[in-house]
């Protein structure tokens, strides 16, 4: 089984185009700092601990009267 000649130029032709293109991305198609360096879940989770570490001291202070 052979390829057509005009079916090869064709790809060719495509394959040039896309290296000629290469690296001239346009800036629309660009990410622009919405990517956090922490992720949100990861975020809630030391919210939730702290938060929970500090009402946890807060009672606890509470309960004792004062007095660790």
């Amino acid at each position: 089984m052979t390829t057509s000649r005009r079916l090869a130029e064709r790809k060719v032709e495509k394959f040039d185009k896309n290296i000629k293109k290469r690296g001239l991305v346009a800036e629309t198609t660009t990410k622009k700092g919405n990517s956090y360096p922490v992720g949100p879940v990861l975020l809630g989770f030391f919210v939730f601990v702290v938060i929970g570490s500090s009402l946890f001291q807060i009672i606890r202070t509470a309960t004792t009267g004062g007095m660790a």
